[in-house]
């Protein structure tokens, strides 16, 4: 299994889309952000098929998400269902902070919006809650705005 940054392009294909023109707009957000550098694509794959997926935005509109200095914003984090609990998703979390922490940034935050995923995030060190939230940042609507979370969820942050 080998973790890597990926392009825009693969990210692209990984969520079914052959075309840019034909993606909805948070795919044309991730895609145009990877593109620019702004967000960087960790992917973990195994034998050229990628099974997890992890992007860090390194600034964002809303700067207690991530503000282009000292904190990068870590969303999408996903393990194809058969791979998960084989200590996958660690490795690509604990890569992505690593790179993180060596790019200079001093924390990094995370969304979470139930239970399981919190104890996860938890025990990634993400402890520090800064907010509730009722816009995500990077799932955006037809109008190019962040799209409003009927539920909500919870900024948490850790020190890297």
């Amino acid at each position: 299994m080998l973790i890597r940054k990926a392009a825009a392009d693969e990210m692209l294909r990984l969520w079914g889309f052959s075309d840019l023109d034909r993606a909805p707009n948070t795919a044309k957000f991730f895609y145009q952000n990877i593109s620019d550098g702004n967000a960087i694509f960790y992917t973990a794959d195994l034998n050229d098929i990628l099974i997890g997926e992890l992007y860090a935005y390194l600034d964002l509109n809303d700067k207690d998400f991530a503000d282009g200095n000292e904190t990068a914003y870590l969303c999408a984090f996903r393990v194809r269902k058969e791979y998960r609990c084989k200590g996958i998703g660690h490795l690509l979390m604990e890569t992505a902070l690593s790179d993180l922490k060596m790019k200079g940034f001093r924390y990094a935050t995370i969304g979470v919006d139930d239970e399981r995923n919190e104890r996860l995030y938890r025990s990634f060190g993400f402890t520090m809650k800064i907010k509730d939230c009722f816009f995500d940042p990077c799932d955006i609507d037809d109008d190019m705005h962040p799209v409003y979370a009927q539920t909500g969820f919870q900024l948490l942050k850790k020190e890297l």
